[in-house]
């Protein structure tokens, strides 16, 4: 990636690929665990005998309440880093949380959906809670010229990292004994060590090459920094009237982006709820991910030349599409056509929702900000994969004949499914309209007055 002369110093680029190789090394757990093995795993292992719309409403459930839990601790969490210059070591004990959890997975048996769930939901806590604080490096490491293709690499680096250990791991569920490996439950759960090995060695360049400026402010060591981090989130809530762009963006990105993460966490789970191979899926989540890699880089280069806004909506467009479509497919082949079309415009709309939001904000309290920002991301992922799995469970209870047959079940149970996944396109459309109203120069100056307060405390012991 070419960097811009304000980034072109060895100690900048240096920061900027340390900080993007983070993306390389958590989108191991997005893609091997999240998106597919855990949701295969989780149906057909630890759910081993149940309900497929049981199934789906219990993953869906755990999605939630790990989001929740990311997203009541987001804003506080980083008022308090932003004070002491403690982002990158919030980074480094989620991420390593998120580690721990992952490599936990191997040792859980067949039918304990229950543990499966909350040490899932520990690792999600681990992944987003590091995320908050990765995303509030971003206007630290790079100047605002060169901000977007800076967020769209780490993001193209994810896609590829993410997509080469899960291609490594597929090979190994498909041919386990080329491996050395009795069979291919086992594969899967060595998959999920060698994604906890790899995303706390590739860590390690995050550690030792992201410099993060020394806080300033006095007294910001030890308690104080707790106090006055909760007096500056105290003080944001004070000062809202000022915060007027950044809610109306927030507003509409909480709308779009539980579409996207809806979709990255329960589409495995809906081709599955459709008789699909799980062989099928796998292989759509590796086109999303080789077809990602190139695709972020250019959204990166699309947004500077046409415009963040208009490359936003046009990934928006695409969702929408695939959505409709998606309530209609009745093959594995329109499922890779699908997974072409999100390659192509999931890793633009995240490293452009990113990269806009840090335009908006004041950077000296970027942690603070994008805890709000991943805030409303984890909520937007509470409300996405419980309304798939509330609209499923009304739809089936409502058309199930009051004595199904076999063959109806599975019949209304798909049908179930494709409303469930239809429910998003509200969400979709609703942060499209929303995100019209957001004046980018207005951000500016509300972010620029917010930059120049002083929250002053006098703390005496």
């Amino acid at each position: 990636m070419k960097i811009a002369k304000n980034d072109s110093t060895s100690a900048q680029r240096k920061s900027i690929w340390g900080w993007a190789i983070y993306d390389w090394a958590n989108s191991a757990f997005a893609t091997t665990v999240m998106a597919g093995f855990f949701p295969i795993f989780f149906k057909q292992y630890w759910s081993y005998g149940s309900d497929v719309n049981v199934s789906t409403a219990q993953l869906g459930l755990g999605n939630s309440v790990a989001s929740l839990m990311v997203a009541v601790m987001a804003p506080i969490l980083g008022s308090i880093a932003d004070q002491g210059s403690m982002r990158k070591k919030m980074l480094i004990t989620f991420a390593y949380l998120g580690v721990l959890m992952t490599a936990a997975l191997f040792w859980i048996q067949k039918g304990q959906w229950s543990w499966a769930i909350l040490v899932y939901a520990l690792g999600i806590v681990g992944f987003a809670g590091a995320n908050i604080f990765y995303d509030a490096l971003l206007p630290l490491v790079s100047k605002e010229q060169n901000i977007d293709r800076v967020s769209s690499l780490g993001y193209a680096l994810g896609y590829l990292g993410g997509g080469l250990l899960f291609l490594l791991n597929v090979l190994m569920t498909l041919m386990p004994q080329r491996f050395g490996l009795p069979d291919e439950g086992m594969a899967v759960r060595i998959s999920f060590l060698m994604v906890a090995i790899w995303w706390g060695c590739f860590t390690l360049f995050t550690v030792f090459w992201v410099s993060e400026p020394k806080s300033t402010q006095k007294g910001s060591k030890g308690r104080f920094i707790v106090i006055q981090g909760l007096r500056q989130f105290i003080g944001t809530f004070k000062d809202f009237r000022h915060l007027k762009t950044v809610f109306i963006f927030l507003l509409a990105y909480w709308c779009y982006i539980d579409g996207v993460d809806t979709i990255i966490r329960m589409a495995v789970d809906y081709g599955l709820s459709l008789g699909f191979e799980a062989n099928d899926l796998i292989t759509a989540i590796l086109i999303v991910q080789f077809v990602g890699f190139p695709a972020a880089l250019m959204f990166g280069m699309l947004g500077q030349k046409w415009g963040v806004r208009k490359s936003i909506y046009l990934a928006i467009g695409v969702y929408m599409l695939v959505t409709l479509w998606g309530t209609m497919m009745s093959n594995p082949i329109e499922f890779y056509g699908m997974a072409m079309m999100i390659g192509l415009v999931q890793g633009g709309i995240q490293a452009l929702s990113r990269s806009y939001y840090a335009r908006l904000i004041p950077k000296s309290r970027s942690a603070e900000f994008y805890g709000f920002y991943n805030m409303l991301g984890k909520f937007a992922a509470i409300i996405g994969p419980a309304l798939i799995a509330i609209v499923g469970l009304l739809a089936r209870n409502l058309m199930m004949p009051a004595a199904p047959s076999a063959e109806e079940v599975i019949y209304f149970g798909r049908l179930a499914s494709r409303w469930g996944i239809a429910s998003i396109l509200l969400l979709f459309a609703a942060g499209a309209v929303c995100l019209y109203f957001v004046d980018e120069e207005k951000g500016r100056r509300e972010a620029a007055y917010l930059e120049s307060k002083k929250f002053e405390i006098s703390i005496t012991d």
